[in-house]
């Protein structure tokens, strides 16, 4: 390696030493946005050079890699500004359906949206254009030591059934047989299931050999989705019939099950980082119906469902009492898109990265924090309301300012000290929403998949 390039390695390494790293495991960031490019994250070992200057197989990954397109162009720079006005003003009119404030032109255009199969293909390629930007912002807001690591996984356009293909093949060697069909589906299943764990391994293991202290996963696959988007045309292609709603329900939580135990080693190779994960779109009951990553416990996991404000669970969020460990606001959340754009978006994609940026924070305040104690702030600090009973587990809506002051207070008493005396300095958070009831016609995205 030459002077220049060692040069600009030291320079890299001096200016990062005090930074909380916050990777963003997502669909793809624009970097270049006016929120994020003061918050970008270096590379201390790699500069840009097409060189593998840190041998670690990813050339000139300087802010993160690409992992769904093996490059490290972090998002889809020719797509900026090719989305119709209505993709646009989906998020516009889900928010104040969402919020109670809708009227019946926004009620009838929803409807309408639902049932616009253009739209809606549209959609699902502006969604996860913008959502990793979107995810991105909120993490990285008001945290001036935050280094954003960009690390894409979901493909801006995914390959069409390119899972289904994959069952596909490996059902069509067996489908000729006189065999256990139960078997040979959970055997398929379990199959397509692992390609998570190839999917998801060599991000941990990036997260972790760059120390990332905190990751957002804004992702998933949940058994609501499975049933009603995946598994009716998987298992018609071993029936060949219709499967029963019984075989349905069975089948989509043995698949998501399955790829919860595959998805583990995304956190287990990263033991060190704090894994914020998103509970689900579905407004389902993740004790009874398992979402993946979201139902991954471990000490270095949380799981957050989404809010309105401090006022009410959001009417899309999965919940709980079990496997979501707190909540956030979810509801028109305001972030950075690409084109040095923003957007009003909602769903526990949001409230998710609204926790890793306070334990971002926490971390700035209390470096030495474990991610136990990190949880543990972010749970025993949340404020209590009587409407999160049962949904989540600790019954609460996290207090920024609560957790900061238990981690500053932290540095000089013990944790416990800490959190009694922040809870009698600090109030809850008051409810600045009181408009009723979401709007049914009120529609959310699923969580961006890998599958």
């Amino acid at each position: 390696m030459n002077l220049v390039k060692l040069l600009s390695i030291l320079v890299l390494v001096s200016s990062t030493a005090n930074a909380t790293k916050i990777a963003v495991i997502d669909s793809g960031t624009d970097l270049s946005h006016n929120d994020l490019k003061a918050k970008k994250w270096f590379n201390p070992k790699d500069i840009d050079d097409a060189v593998d200057n840190d041998d670690n197989g990813l050339i000139d990954d300087i802010n993160g890699w690409n992992f769904a397109e093996n490059n490290n162009k972090l998002y889809d720079k020719t797509l900026v500004g090719k989305f119709s006005p209505d993709t646009y003003k989906f998020f516009e009119v889900q928010t104040r359906l969402l919020k109670g404030l809708g009227t019946q032109e926004d009620k009838d255009w929803m409807n309408a949206a639902r049932s616009n199969e253009a739209l809606l293909s549209e959609l699902s390629i502006f969604g996860n254009f913008v959502h990793g930007s979107h995810v991105a912002g909120i993490a990285a807001k008001g945290a001036e030591k935050a280094e954003v690591m960009v690390l894409k996984i979901i493909p801006t356009k995914p390959p069409i059934n390119a899972r289904k293909k994959q069952f596909a093949d490996f059902v069509t060697g067996f489908s000729k047989s006189e065999g256990n069909n139960e078997k040979l589906i959970k055997m398929a299943l379990t199959a397509l299931a692992s390609q998570q764990a190839k999917s998801l391994s060599p991000i941990g293991t990036y997260v972790g050999k760059q120390k990332a202290r905190i990751a957002n996963c804004s992702f998933g696959t949940s058994t609501h989705a499975v049933k009603s988007m995946i598994m009716p045309q998987l298992l018609k292609l071993v029936l060949r019939r219709d499967p029963t709603e019984e075989e349905l329900d069975m089948y989509s939580i043995f698949f998501v099950n399955e790829t919860l135990k595959a998805s583990k080693v995304l956190v287990t190779t990263a033991p060190n980082t704090l894994f914020v994960i998103a509970a689900g779109n579905d407004g389902t009951n993740n004790d009874e119906l398992p979402t993946s990553p979201a139902n991954i416990k471990m000490n270095n996991t949380i799981t957050v469902a989404a809010t309105l404000d401090y006022t009410k669970i959001a009417s899309f969020s999965n919940y709980g009492d079990k496997m979501v460990d707190v909540a956030a606001p979810g509801v028109g959340i305001e972030s950075s898109i690409p084109g040095n754009q923003y957007l009003t978006v909602s769903g526990t994609s949001q409230a998710s990265p609204f926790v890793a940026n306070v334990a971002g924070l926490l971390v700035d305040s209390n470096p030495n924090l474990s991610n136990s104690d990190l949880k543990k702030i972010l749970i025993e600090t949340s404020d209590y309301k009587d409407f999160m009973s049962g949904k989540v587990a600790s019954k609460g809506i996290v207090n920024t300012n609560r957790a900061i002051t238990a981690a500053k207070l932290a540095l000089t008493m013990q944790i416990n000290d800490a959190l009694n005396a922040a809870r009698v300095q600090i109030n809850d958070v008051p409810p600045s929403f009181t408009k009723g009831k979401a709007s049914e016609a009120a529609f959310v995205l699923p969580l961006p998949s890998l599958f």
